[in-house]
């Protein structure tokens, strides 16, 4: 599933590919938050892990999941 990070004071997004649900990833996102976590921590389906300061959370955007189609479509 897509995941977008906003961080305060940086131009772009972050923006990812991860494996976990929705609810993990807002699980994880609601504990550095509320939990007094210094870190926001999520690893993408390669195993890449993106770490961002919990205070500079600006927004993080869950995407739908997604289903990955095989052969070929008509468009």
């Amino acid at each position: 599933m897509e995941v977008k990070i906003g961080v305060q004071n940086a131009a772009r997004e972050i923006v990812l590919e991860s494996s976990q649900t929705a609810d993990e990833v807002e699980r994880t996102v609601a504990q550095a938050l509320e939990g007094g976590q210094k870190l926001f921590t999520l690893a993408d389906e390669h195993g890449r892990r993106v770490i961002v300061p919990a205070e500079r959370l600006a927004y993080v955007e869950i995407g739908e999941q997604t289903v990955r189609k095989v052969g070929f479509g008509t468009i």
